[in-house]
């Protein structure tokens, strides 16, 4: 059955874009509302030599990677450090806590009245948005460590250094790459909420753009190049964590 799987999986995109050609003008769906495969083809060609789509897309691409890898280095640092420190955690955990609550997306306005149209309120919601995936799960995996592996070596006189790289750094990467495939999914929802709120540049200002022209074609486009530009970045750290977690036995199903 796995052979065929590839063949099944092509065949329900062919379908599914056949059905989107047909079934609008069937039901006459005015092209403002759902345009066709044929449509929105088109009008990525047009937006390629008119709307100078390739800057668009290689500044949500800078953005979602810059983004992605502070809010995930920030993200890892806080996460080992309280987890190292349970007073520190205890006392900081209130605040984290209550800003992890707050809805993310509610910042962009505020960052946009701090820093204006540039290109800081939206590396800034991409940071926090991915910085608490990491935070939680680097936390979590320091709180269920094997306390006898620590012990042990603290019993062969390890300094505190050679206990977080030789002992809880090890331990704890499964679950540092577990938070950095969700943190590559939510930086590409970082990267359009600062775009659609008030950026001039990438594909979540051409989502704007494209709704306030009626064009949904475009506003399509976009949405299926910022798909592929997450998935993209989430195959990514699938495959760096395959290589630095080739030791741990996959499951056959």
């Amino acid at each position: 059955m796995k052979s065929i799987q590839p063949f099944v999986s092509l065949g329900l995109f062919l379908l599914f874009l056949l059905a989107w050609e047909f079934l609008p003008p069937w039901f006459k769906v005015p092209r403002y509302i759902l345009p066709t495969t044929s449509q929105t083809w088109h009008e990525l060609m047009l937006m390629i030599t008119r709307d100078n789509l390739m800057y668009h897309v290689l500044s949500t691409v800078a953005m979602t990677v810059l983004g992605f890898a502070i809010g995930s280095l920030f993200g890892a640092m806080a996460g080992y450090l309280l987890g190292m420190s349970p007073f520190w955690e205890g006392v900081l955990s209130p605040y984290l806590l209550a800003l992890q609550i707050a809805p993310k997306v509610a910042f962009a306005p505020l960052f946009i009245m701090w820093f204006g149209y540039t290109f800081w309120p939206k590396l800034l919601v991409t940071v926090l948005i991915v910085f608490f995936p990491i935070l939680v799960n680097v936390l979590q995996a320091m709180r269920t460590l094997d306390r006898d592996q620590i012990n042990l070596a603290r019993a062969y006189s390890m300094s505190r250094a050679q206990i977080f790289w030789k002992v809880e750094f090890p331990a704890s990467l499964p679950a540092l790459m577990a938070g950095l495939r969700i943190g590559a999914t939510l930086a590409v929802i970082g990267v359009t909420v600062g775009e659609l709120v008030g950026g001039n540049t990438g594909l979540g200002f051409l989502i704007t753009y494209g709704e306030g022209q009626a064009n949904a074609a475009m506003v399509f486009n976009a949405i299926l190049l910022l798909t592929v530009i997450g998935v993209g970045l989430y195959a990514a750290v699938s495959a760096l964590e395959h290589r630095l977690l080739h030791y741990i036995p996959r499951v056959a199903r």
